[in-house]
């Protein structure tokens, strides 16, 4: 029997009552889904409940085979050896005292048939890049992006029926990326990815798009998902206006209508009055007037109240994903201004700046290179949160950080005083109209860091950043788009457009660095910060 994932009438709730799904209906088979929707949509609620993370409130969840969840956030215990990450030390030693010689039965039930488990290991390790890892290193030794190959690796040793994906591609450089990818093209069952990632999700097979409780499927990969969703919202928005066009047209009728009924009543009056016609001929007449009056003016009203419904579900079909719309002017730099001035670095850990590298007018710079080479270490000594080990570091304007953590916020403090903290000098109401440009309007700007969803998080940071005093005319961001879904990460494409100074920005994201107008990229690579070209980045051999 085929593996498969069968919802059906699925909710839940989080023990505060607040609900993520409500009787949904959805179902997995064979091939590679890519499951897409706003931040807080539900998406990784789901894949939890599917691998039996989390308990429905209501409905049930059917899987046939066995079930891999690779999480968002990947935590292994450092002092673990790599082989018991894998899941395969007991194995692993049982084997390797029956090689030496020992015949307890126990060793030969703990391998099973399982004798080329070290041979497995060891191959799955060097399809994803981890070959030089070695079974007996401990998981310290790794990189935060090896960390989630490995327990990919893990899961594909386990080969799981069902294998759930949980944004993959959060913390891996480019070259790990490659190696992810691979490996889900080549994934043979039932595959689920939750991603913003549009290089991975230009290998599913179908796209879920899950949006207010429910589920649209569009055949084909990403690129296809986005012809289809255009081509409806075209159809929608004619929609709307063949809609509002009838509404007029029937507010036009029964405005007329209305008319011609008075001009009746007052001809029916005028008759009355003269006494023209005998009265019981003209009381009759009356009552019909009335009741045909009646009716007449029962049938437009009908008809108002249907357009009025249809220009609703009209526009209820047209997306509104609002994107932010701010002015900033005060954070431009002249061409040519110097803004930043690395002299001959050296940082901790051991990368290195030689000579001398100057940052010039409103430059867009994309910051590349491997995981654990050096990146965030060298915006954190930039900002001057770390000190060099030797060299200098020189700003020439105000600078602001936006960690991977998102750390510049304060979980205690409202949006409104989170932004407040950094623009000590501006008015109550000055802060909340431009917090309104960055979608937080009215009570939204009253509610505590704490509570935000991801996208949202990321919204107050920004804000807080970018609205700050002095404006900031040096931007730093380190990996801005994990965790973000497509909706946030169009907003924060926007914001950056209304941004007029410096920016360095860290990311593997090649399509969003493309999107915010890189001019010049540098790559931190064996340990040493160099000049590089979108060519060389975009075919990391």
């Amino acid at each position: 029997m085929s593996a498969s994932v069968t919802c059906t009438s699925l909710s839940f709730a989080w023990p505060d009552g607040t609900s993520v799904l409500t009787g949904l209906d959805i179902a997995f088979g064979p091939g590679r889904t890519g499951l897409v929707g706003v931040n807080g949509s539900g998406k990784s609620t789901l894949l939890k409940l599917v691998a039996g993370e989390l308990t429905p409130s209501d409905g049930t969840v059917r899987v046939t085979g066995g079930v891999g969840l690779l999480p968002q956030n990947v935590t292994l215990d450092t002092s673990l050896r790599v082989d018991e990450a894998l899941g395969i030390a007991a194995r692993r030693a049982a084997l390797h005292a029956i090689e030496s010689g020992e015949v307890s039965e126990e060793h030969f039930e703990t391998l099973g048939d399982d004798w080329d488990v070290e041979e497995r290991a060891l191959a799955t390790l060097g399809e994803l890049g981890l070959g030089h890892i070695g079974l007996d290193r401990t998981v310290g030794e790794v990189s935060g992006g090896e960390s989630v190959l490995l327990r990919l690796a893990a899961l594909l040793l386990r080969r799981p029926d069902v294998l759930l994906l949980d944004e993959p591609t959060n913390n891996l450089d480019l070259y790990a990326r490659r190696r992810l990818y691979a490996a889900v093209a080549a994934w043979p069952g039932v595959l689920v990815v939750v991603s913003h990632d549009r290089e991975l999700l230009e290998l599913v097979d179908r796209i879920a798009d899950l949006r207010s409780g429910e589920v649209t499927w569009y055949g084909g990969n990403f690129s296809a998902y986005e012809e289809a969703l255009a081509t409806e919202q075209d159809a929608a928005e004619r929609m709307v206006r063949v809609a509002e066009a009838d509404l007029r047209r029937q507010k036009r009728e029964l405005a007329d209508a209305q008319v011609k009924l008075a001009r009746r009543k007052r001809y029916g009056q005028k008759m009355w009055d003269s006494k023209r016609e005998p009265k019981i001929v003209m009381g009759a007449r009356k009552r019909a007037a009335q009741e045909s009056a009646g009716k007449h003016r029962v049938m437009h009203e009908e008809r108002l109240a249907e357009a009025r419904e249809r220009l609703d579900e009209a526009v209820e079909a047209v997306r509104d994903d609002e994107e932010i719309r701010v002015d900033l002017p005060y954070t431009a730099v002249p061409p040519g201004r110097g803004v930043l001035t690395l002299e001959n670095l050296e940082l901790a850990y051991g990368t290195r700046v030689p000579g001398t590298h100057e940052l010039r007018g409103p430059e867009r710079v994309a910051l590349v290179g491997r995981n654990g080479s050096g990146k965030t270490t060298l915006l954190r000594t930039i900002t001057g949160e770390l000190e060099p080990v030797s060299g200098h570091v020189t700003a020439h304007v105000p600078l602001r950080f936006l960690p991977q953590r998102l750390d510049v916020l304060d979980g205690e403090l409202t949006v409104a005083e989170n932004v407040a903290r950094h623009a000590p000098g501006a008015t109550n109401n000055r802060i909340r109209a431009r917090l309104a440009r960055f979608l937080f309007r009215g009570g939204r700007a009253d509610r505590k860091a704490a509570t935000l969803s991801g996208g949202e998080r990321f919204r107050a940071a920004l804000a807080a950043l970018l609205l700050a005093e002095p404006a900031p005319q040096l931007l730093m961001l380190d990996e801005p788009t994990n965790n973000l879904d497509m909706a946030s990460v169009r907003q924060l494409t926007t914001a950056l457009e209304s941004y007029q100074g410096a920016l360095i920005v860290a990311s593997h994201d090649l399509p969003f660095l493309e999107s915010v107008g890189i001019t010049r990229w540098l790559v931190v690579e064996e340990g040493e910060l160099r000049e590089t070209t979108r060519e060389a980045v975009m075919d990391p051999a």
